[in-house]
């Protein structure tokens, strides 16, 4: 099995990623996405927690602005409209499924935990849950891999590709707004 394609974690990612969250970043093993400016975006945690929690969440949206953009497409019935896609479209149904056993695959390339060997994220492979997890997977695994992820984010007023970090306290040298790109 190989690894999933995420960087490696520094003190200033983990420093970055608990002022993102308003809390201590738990057994955080990589950064799966960035934003532009360098910022953590989506963390991958591991699949079973240091307190011996079973965590089926392997990619872990953190940054503030995406999270309030996925929340807001939520809040907007999205779902409803996407789990409809997916009853309608056979081809983006397969392709979810594809997504699904992506996800599966990076997560037991880092650990096998028989108590969510099954489980995904983001209500995969069989309707859409949570945009975030989805969005998550999609910035972390690119373009193709997810499709509702990748609806989620080209409908998303947030873009990775624009900068919108803050100057998190206590964290030295944070990352800093470079404006459009």
């Amino acid at each position: 099995m190989t690894t999933p394609p995420f960087g490696a974690v520094s003190a200033r990612d983990i420093a970055i990623v608990s002022a993102q969250l308003g809390r201590p970043a738990r057994d955080v093993i990589g950064i799966a996405a960035h934003c532009i400016c360098g910022a953590p975006t989506v963390v991958a945690t591991a699949p079973r927690l240091s307190d011996g929690t079973p965590f089926p969440t392997l990619y872990y949206l953190s940054h503030p602005a995406a999270t309030a953009a996925m929340s807001y497409l939520e809040a907007t019935q999205v779902m409803a409209e996407y789990n409809q896609l997916l009853v309608d479209d056979e081809e983006l149904r397969a392709s979810y499924a594809r997504a699904h056993d992506a996800y599966l695959a990076d997560r037991s390339s880092v650990a096998v935990v028989p108590e969510i060997e099954d489980f995904s994220a983001g209500g995969m492979p069989d309707r859409v849950k949570c945009l975030h997890a989805l969005a998550a997977h999609a910035l972390a695994a690119g373009p193709g891999v997810n499709p509702i992820g990748d609806l989620t984010l080209q409908r998303s007023v947030w873009s990775p590709a624009v900068c919108e970090c803050l100057d998190y306290p206590g964290v030295d040298d944070a990352a800093r707004p470079v404006g459009d790109v």
